[in-house]
């Protein structure tokens, strides 16, 4: 018998995710089952659970994929000299998410199935970890470009670096929400509103 390659066998992964994500988005966590995401990817079940035993995997490698996604994206600004301004990355960061229709999804989408997930952590355990292993890895991706942009002399040291991560992260996810909620999140919107915050001089208001 011949061997199966790991192409195969990656692309095959992706093709699940890929199905179990639109069954999320249609139907919500508890509204989809695994006989829904059979139906959805033309597979049998054999097949599917060859790489993953339940709902609960494809919850979590969905959600664990999307945060690598996003992490390598800091990561990857964050060897840049001199690294993009946040205006800048946010922007990049979110176009990625949104533009890039992550498994074929569109942009709406995409956002609701990312707010579902946080949703489902507050009674999930697994996942719960799965997004604390996360955001803990974005915080750091995002300290280390902090440290970056002082390097370059483009931010003080007066903050603490994680307290800009944090404030950046939590600007990405509520631009994730307003999307998934409202609809026309534009990514152009978060960079020329960054950039205006970012233009602020408090010397001319005293």
């Amino acid at each position: 018998m011949a061997r199966v390659s790991q192409e195969h066998l990656d692309a095959r992964r992706r093709q699940i995710l890929a199905g179990a994500a639109r069954c999320f988005a249609r139907n919500g966590f508890h509204g989809t089952s695994m006989q829904d995401v059979l139906k959805e990817v033309g597979l049998s079940a054999g097949a599917v659970y060859r790489y993953f035993a339940g709902k609960e995997e494809l919850i979590a490698a969905i959600a664990d994929e999307a945060f690598n996604g996003i992490r390598r994206a800091f990561e990857e600004a964050a060897e840049l000299s001199p690294p993009p301004t946040p205006d800048v990355l946010l922007g990049r960061v979110l176009r990625r998410v949104f533009d890039g229709q992550v498994y074929g999804m569109e942009r709406r989408v995409c956002a609701a199935l990312i707010v579902q997930v946080w949703a489902e952590t507050l009674r999930d355990d697994r996942l719960a970890r799965t997004l604390d292993e996360g955001y803990t890895g974005m915080r750091a991706a995002w300290a280390k470009l902090v440290e970056a942009y002082r390097a370059a002399g483009l931010m003080s040291s007066e903050v603490p670096a994680d307290d800009v991560a944090r404030t950046l992260i939590a600007a990405a996810q509520g631009f994730i929400a307003q999307e998934a909620l409202f609809g026309g999140a534009e990514p152009g919107a978060l960079e020329n509103g960054l950039r205006g915050l970012m233009s602020m001089n408090p010397q001319k208001a005293s």
